[in-house]
């Protein structure tokens, strides 16, 4: 059964920072003096946290340089989980030392307060004292027990935009191989290029023709983000490129196989500049350090994602989690809108709700299935929450939806539909509670929203039903690659986003690939009385050859294109070699853009496996 990764990465100085300011609690003799202490104590462990928070992006550098692929891909899993790892090592440490020094009964008893008057002036004229109060205040909610309350928090900075985070490269109208040159020379790489005049060459030469430029259409500005962005084996230079009036993004990918880095890719569109930034991948490193200003030229880039999300998705999670909840009220406050039941057939397992002006979906999980549950065996809502959260410390390999789990919130009861208010108290009873006027969630879900696949390909046309069932396929063999496979395979389990991917969504059917039994039917015949072997085994057996049917899609042409394009997952050969890549540590690269945008093909061996722990 898929289990949460969460571990601690040995990076993090807090038994070290506790024991000092312990020995330190114990020699103060007033009140006054404690507090001080302690908010020392806690400001240093804040700064060893946010010291190598920061310092992970310089990391994943340098293993992009190296060519360090499995370094590359644990940063991810660091980065991901780095903040919660330092709450729970910090939290049972300074609940010890509150009770040797006789501290700590009640947050109420006048010592927090001093702790917060003096953090909070420490840190009040520091860049990132928003993200140090939410640290001080995830800690306080730890060592208490106590519930969340957004509406209590500070909004989040709202910068003016900062010219220092973008280098203007000077043009003359035309897009030229020196123009690239500057840009790629942005992230300040520590390894050659295998070839950069050639690359330069081709870069200029494709933005050239795919934006038309030319003496009725000049090149008149590039600006760039100083910084480079990397994630698993990649690295990327983004900025914009204003031709005749007009912005577009830019995107330049880079690869390092064996003889030095090339530039794989252009990317000159929105779309799938806003794809290659999705949730539904891992989190980018990017060496700039001013997340606000980055976040707000990011939205620039890509207004149709919210502010929110591109805070979560450079990194830093913790603010973003506040950006989200102040988007869907604010959202719904400007619609006079509540939220009531998503689209689509009840879930089984969760209840999902979200409303027509808001691009998220949030989700409960019930305290028992309903009777249209398909397994034999049910968990508990918390194994299934486990595995949400599963899914949020993982590389999604652009195929599973991120998942935002807040714990122990408190919302104001008029955001909810009363019908929906009604089911979630019935139905989820251990985790929705009334609280007066506010409803209190021991947890709550929040992912982006996509239209359920049954209902996407109701209402699309025949040529877009062909393109989303050949990208359901490819998102199926994603999930195998990164060790997931939904047993479940059920369409409605899937969704589709507005730029036309397909993503899982459901998670409470997920189990790791490598526990699953895979075995077949195929060659016995109708009304042989012998019984398949199988039907004795214990755990989880997958039938290849009956995927197909599980998806339920909705015709036979879409069928015959799935079997055109994806038939070798109705095999058993498909399944167990996928199998041994994984027991052999072995995991594909994951592509984020199309064969279209690349500058040359790609070569034999640079699209090898990637070795790591998985």
């Amino acid at each position: 059964m898929l289990q949460r990764a969460r571990r601690d990465f040995g990076t993090l100085r807090t038994v070290e920072i506790v024991g000092a300011g312990h020995d330190e609690l114990l020699s103060a003799r007033t009140t006054p003096e404690q507090g001080e202490v302690l908010a020392g104590l806690l400001l240093a462990v804040f700064d060893d946290f946010y010291a190598r928070h920061r310092g992970i992006p310089l990391s994943a550098k340098a293993a992009f340089e190296a060519r360090d692929w499995p370094r590359a891909v644990e940063l991810s899993r660091e980065r991901i989980a780095i903040f919660s790892v330092s709450i729970a090592k910090v939290v049972p440490l300074l609940r010890e030392a509150l009770r040797d020094a006789g501290l700590g009964a009640s947050p109420d008893d006048g010592l927090w307060r001093l702790i917060e008057r003096s953090y909070g002036a420490r840190t009040a004229p520091r860049y990132e004292a928003d993200l140090a109060m939410a640290y001080l205040a995830a800690v306080r909610r730890a060592l208490y027990q106590e519930i969340w309350d957004p509406l209590t928090q500070d909004r989040l900075r709202s910068p003016a935009p900062s010219t220092e985070l973008r280098r203007a490269i000077p043009v003359g109208g035309q897009m030229t191989p020196a123009i690239v040159g500057e840009i790629l020379a942005v992230p300040k790489l520590g390894a050659s290029f295998r070839d950069a005049a050639a690359d330069a060459r081709l870069v200029a030469e494709r933005i050239t023709e795919e934006l038309r430029i030319g003496p009725d259409r000049p090149l008149e500005a590039v600006t760039v983000v100083d910084a480079g962005f990397y994630r698993n084996r990649g690295a990327f230079v983004i900025g914009a490129i204003t031709v005749a009036g007009v912005m577009h993004p830019i995107a330049l990918a880079l690869l390092h196989p064996q003889g030095g880095i090339v530039v794989d890719a252009v990317i000159l569109d929105e779309a799938t500049l806003t794809h290659l930034f999705s949730s539904t991948l891992a989190n980018f490193h990017v060496t700039e350090l001013r997340y606000h200003e980055l976040a707000d030229q990011l939205q620039a880039l890509m207004p149709s994602r919210s502010l929110a999300l591109h805070y979560t998705t450079v990194g830093y999670n913790h603010v973003g989690k506040l950006a989200v909840i102040r988007h869907i009220m604010d959202e719904l406050a400007a619609a006079e809108a509540t939220l009531d039941h998503a689209p689509g057939s009840r879930g089984s397992v969760a209840i999902g709700f979200t409303a027509p002006s808001i691009d998220l979906v949030l989700k409960v999980i019930r305290d028992n299935p309903t009777d249209q549950y398909k397994w034999d065996r049910w968990d508990g809502a918390e194994a299934v929450l486990a595995k949400y959260m599963r899914v949020h410390e993982v590389n999604r390999a652009g195929s599973m939806l991120d998942n935002i789990v807040y714990s122990s919130i408190v919302l104001p009861r008029a955001l909810f539909a009363p019908a929906l208010v009604e089911e979630m108290v019935a139905s989820a009873g251990a985790s929705v509670s009334v609280v007066g006027e506010k409803l209190l969630f021991k947890h709550l879900i929040v992912q982006r929203k996509v239209v359920p696949l049954p209902l996407y390909l109701a209402a699309c046309t025949p040529e877009a039903a062909a393109t989303i069932v050949n990208r359901l396929g490819q998102c199926i063999r994603n999930n195998a690659a990164i060790n997931v496979f939904n047993k479940d395979l059920d369409g409605r389990n899937y969704g589709v986003s507005h730029l036309g991917f397909v993503y899982l969504f459901d998670y409470d059917a997920i189990e790791e690939l490598l526990d699953v039994k895979i075995r077949t039917n195929a060659g016995r015949e109708d009304g042989e009385e012998d019984v398949p072997a199988w039907v004795f085994e214990s755990g989880i057996v997958f039938l290849a050859e009956e995927l197909e049917a599980h998806l339920k899609l909705p015709d036979q042409r879409l069928r015959r294109i799935f079997r055109e394009k994806h038939g070798e997952l109705l095999t058993v050969d498909y399944w167990t070699g996928m199998q041994r890549l994984l027991a052999e540590g072995q995991v594909p690269r994951v592509k984020t853009y199309a064969d279209a945008m690349q500058l040359r093909p790609s070569r034999p061996g640079e699209d090898a496996p990637l070795t790591t722990v998985l």
